[in-house]
């Protein structure tokens, strides 16, 4: 099951052509996997006191597939697709959400997969996922 996060569009997330700034579905997309993370009980600042280690962004790849513009609604998807010992993989998308009074569904695009990786906070040294992280995600 995905993890679901509405987001809305405001100007200071679109270019000049009155779209969203390709970059900006990063930021959403981690807007969505902190939410993620916090709706099983892991808060990442907390997490990184009691433990001394966090996650980082390792990886990413993304596909865009139509514009957001300004004031759309859109929703962002998290899906756990695998976690290993030191990192976690990570489907995400983005949809447009359709109005309420259309007879269309909501449209997708962007889509792709972020790798976030557990490091020691104080080195940045990759190290191992604490087992009751591991066990929540299960």
């Amino acid at each position: 099951m995905a993890f679901q996060f509405p987001i809305r569009v405001y100007w200071e997330d679109t270019d000049a052509g009155g779209i969203v700034f390709y970059a900006n579905y990063l930021k959403f997309f981690e807007r969505a996997r902190t939410e993620w993370l916090r709706s099983l009980g892991i808060e990442q600042h907390s997490l990184k006191e009691q433990s001394g280690g966090m996650f980082v962004v390792s990886e990413t790849g993304l596909k865009y597939l139509q514009p957001a513009r300004l004031d759309d609604q859109l929703r962002i998807s998290t899906q756990l697709r695998e976690a290993g010992r030191a990192s976690l993989l990570l489907a995400q998308a983005a949809y447009r959400q359709a109005a309420p009074s259309s007879d269309g569904g909501d449209v997708l695009i962007c889509q792709g997969t972020i790798r976030i990786g557990w490091v020691d906070a104080r080195t940045m040294k990759p190290a191992r996922i604490p087992n009751s992280v591991l066990e929540v995600l299960k």
